[in-house]
This record gives structure tokens, sequence and C-alpha cells, in this order.
């Protein structure tokens, strides 16, 4: 019973609803019937009752007229406030290429507190990203919060995934020749990082630094500063994205980074072996072994030797 009354009730606020936006509807139709009723049934009507009525009705449709154009001009701004957003959703993205990656890729170094990095193995920012910025850290003394997420280098599959997705392309770079990119080279690469962090994170009392090991292959590499967000591909020539911090994409790609991080493999770098200058290769597998993110068996001394370069002697891949 309660429920029959609750939907008679909402059955006559829909009525009456109807009945106020469409009230001159109502008006124009009522008087027409009650006029076309008594012409009918034979009552004889005063011509000026006629006349009048017929200026009710018309007087009627005009306001309805008037009051449907006011509604037509409404939805009409409000589709142009709509195409405005659109168009300024449009504009959250910059393009870069050339050397204007690099110019905005130094003004975010500089000035930014925090680095967010995803990608594949971290070539680019160990050469030139994590050194400048701890550089800029110490110099401007403040702190730094990075997180890097790379291919896990344990995971044989991604990286053999991800060695094929590089040779796929490689043929459109003339700085990497095309058989460069192996599963054992992406190992390497990516073990390398993880070395890099760690040494640079002993450097620096206020570098506050998180690694996470990925099993997905990335085609794209983001890294995010505190005042925007850089998407590029490993080709330099290729148009490249920028995002200011202000922007609603800037925040969307936040929280999806974040959840990229989360079902990640995060490192725990808080207890490390102490790493020297120029680390030993002793040192080094103690370092990753402390990881429990061991070498593979069969890396030699040079292997590991050539992580160790790859680590702290890492040249920028896309100088010319």
């Amino acid at each position: 019973m309660a429920r029959r009354t609750t939907e008679l009730g909402r059955g006559i606020e829909n009525a009456v609803g109807w009945t106020i936006r469409n009230l001159d509807g109502v008006v124009a139709l009522g008087a027409a019937l009650i006029i076309g009723a008594l012409d009918v049934f034979g009552q004889q009507i005063d011509d000026n009752v006629t006349s009048g009525a017929t200026l009710l009705v018309l007087a009627a449709l005009v306001f309805g007229t008037l009051t449907e154009r006011r509604r037509r001009v409404s939805d009409i701004r409000t589709a142009m406030t709509g195409t405005k957003h659109a168009l300024e959703d449009l504009t959250m993205v910059r393009s870069l290429s050339g050397a204007e990656l690099e110019r905005a890729l130094d003004r975010a170094r500089l000035s930014t507190d925090r680095w967010v990095f995803k990608g594949g193995t971290g070539t680019y920012l160990r050469a030139v990203t994590l050194p400048v910025c701890v550089r800029e850290a110490q110099h401007q003394r403040r702190s730094l919060a990075m997180k890097i997420d790379i291919v896990n280098p344990a995971d044989e599959q991604a990286c053999a995934a991800y060695a094929r997705f590089r040779q796929t392309f490689a043929h459109r770079l003339h700085v990497v020749p095309p058989e460069a990119w192996s599963a054992d080279r992406t190992r390497k690469e990516s073990f390398a990082t993880v070395l890099a962090a760690c040494w640079y994170q002993q450097r620096l009392d206020t570098l506050e630094i998180d690694v996470y090991l990925s099993s997905v292959v990335p085609t794209l590499r983001f890294d995010l500063s505190g005042s925007c967000l850089i998407i590029t591909q490993d080709d330099p020539q290729r148009v490249n994205l920028l995002v200011e911090r202000d922007r609603p994409l800037y925040d969307y790609y936040v929280t999806e980074l974040h959840q990229s991080r989360e079902q990640a493999h995060h490192l725990d770098l808080a207890r490390t072996e102490p790493l020297s200058e120029e680390p030993t290769v002793d040192e080094v597998l103690r370092l990753f072994e402390g990881l429990a993110l061991p070498l593979p068996a069969a890396f030699t001394d040079r292997d590991v030797g050539d992580i160790i370069d790859k680590a702290l002697h890492a040249e920028n891949p896309y100088r010319r």
C-alpha cells in the first residue's frame, strides 16, 4: 500500500511538473477545447467572448514560441560551453619534436622535487635524468623523491618481448643498430638501472628512491615531474607529448602510473650493500643477492662489469 502511495505521489509530481513546463500549451489547448465544446453543443457564444478566446489562444501560442526560442538559445549556449570545454581538453596536450623535447625535459628536471618514470629499461634515465636531478637536489639542498618502473630483469619472457619490440622498430633509428637489442641486453639494462638507483641513493641522504619491476612490456616512456608530464617513444624523430600540471590529464596519469606500480614488484632498497665510487664485481653480486634479485648464474665477471659501466657511465642514447 505504501509503495502504491509513493508511486502515485511521484506520478502526480511528474504531471504537475510537466504542466508547469508546458503551461503555455496547456492554456491554449484548454481555451480552444472549451470554445470548441460550447460551439459543438449549440451554446450561443458572444462574439466578444469568441474574439477574446481567440486572442487568448494566439497569445498562449506566441508565449509558447518565445519560450521555446529561449530554450533553444539556452541549449545552444550549453552546447557551446561543452564545445569550449572539449577544445580546452584538446589543448591539454602539446606536441614536442626535436630540440623542443630536450628543452622541456631540461626545464622539468631543474625545478622538480619529484620524478616518476615508467618505461623499458631506463637507459636515458640513467644517462641524463637521474644524475641531473640528483645534482640539482644537491645544489639546491632539497629533497628528491623518485619512483622508477622498468621491465623486470628476472622475467625472461618480458625481457624477450621488450627486445622484440625494440628490434621491430630499430630500423627507423640510426643511432642503434637493429641487432643490438636482445633479451640479454634488456636484462643488463634493467639491472643497471637498479644498480644506479642504489648507488645514487647512498650518495644523497635526501634522495628517496623506489624501484618497481614490471612484467608488462611498455611501448611508451613516461617522465612525470612536479610541473609536467612528458610522454615519449624510443624514436626521437616521432612527435612527443607534454601535459602541464594544471591540466586534468596530468592528474589522470598520476593515478594511472600509481596503479601500474601497485601491480609491479617493489624492490626494498632500504638496506643495500655499500657501494664504492667504482663498485667491484663482488659488491654488485652481494647487492643483488641482498635485494633478492640475484644476477643470472650464466653472467660472467665481464657481464657484471658491463652492468656497472651501464649504471654509472651511461651515454645519452639519443645524442647526435
